[in-house]
């Protein structure tokens, strides 16, 4: 019997082992109905459009800078000019700035994220299989904090995001990031991810194998589009071989 040629496992974060609680429009009202937005379901729609055409217009999350305050503070302002652009879209209030403080905070933390019910199963088998686990995602530095919150951190031996890797995916550039934390080639690592073009697409141009996360009803299930984590420990890739 002779190991998997996988050595590494990385998964992408938000959508893949964890995702918000509910909406970002409906966190969105939960923190601004005190200053006047109205807690309706036409806001919570509205919000979520308009973060979601917000979010394809922004710049990536890449700042030139490498101290950890300044790196802090200028994902907190691409942040703010995220949230401040969604509800320019829906209409602006008085007191927006506490409102972004409020809602900043609330997103490093777990009280608007869950992990999907599988999570933590699969993390532990592919622990207690040997393999090393990494994350790449384009989340900002509070990945850390929601992480340990989530009590998920332990898992992995290394994290890269974007605002410390210097690149976004798709970009080959920060998969190449994360193999180096490893000191791994890029054929003995699977990629784990529910963005096709970010994840799926990016890491096979890296050179990585990879396996798509779809969880809608409309998925169509084949050997690299599963509708969650747990039939990535059936997965051939990652079983012992014998020869």
């Amino acid at each position: 019997m002779t190991p998997s040629p996988i050595k590494a496992i990385f998964f992408d974060a938000v959508g893949t082992l964890f995702d918000i609680k509910g909406s970002v429009g409906q966190v969105y009202v939960a923190y601004a109905k005190k200053y006047g937005i109205p807690d309706t379901v036409e806001m919570v729609t509205a919000l979520n459009r308009a973060f979601k055409e917000t979010m394809k217009t922004m710049p990536a999350p890449i700042f030139s800078v490498e101290r950890p305050e300044k790196l802090k503070q200028c994902e907190r302002l691409w942040w703010f000019d995220v949230v401040h652009a969604v509800f320019y879209r829906v209409g602006m209030f008085e007191g927006f700035d506490d409102f972004f403080d409020e809602v900043f905070a609330a997103f490093g933390e777990a009280t608007h994220w869950e992990l999907f019910p599988e999570t933590l199963e699969v993390l532990t088998q592919l622990k207690e299989r040997g393999f090393e686990l990494g994350i790449i995602s384009n989340f900002d530095t509070r990945f850390f904090q929601v992480a340990r919150a989530l009590k998920i951190h332990q898992f992995f031996d290394s994290v890269t995001i974007s605002s410390l890797a210097g690149a976004a995916k798709p970009a080959p550039k920060i998969f190449t990031y994360a193999l180096e934390q490893h000191m791994l080639d890029s054929h003995e690592v699977l990629h784990v991810g529910d963005h096709r073009i970010e994840d799926f697409e990016g890491a096979q141009q890296a050179g990585l194998y990879t396996v798509l996360i779809d969880r809608s009803e409309t998925a169509l299930p084949d050997n690299q589009i599963f509708s969650s984590l747990l039939p990535l420990l059936e997965l051939p890739l990652l079983q012992p071989s014998y020869s």
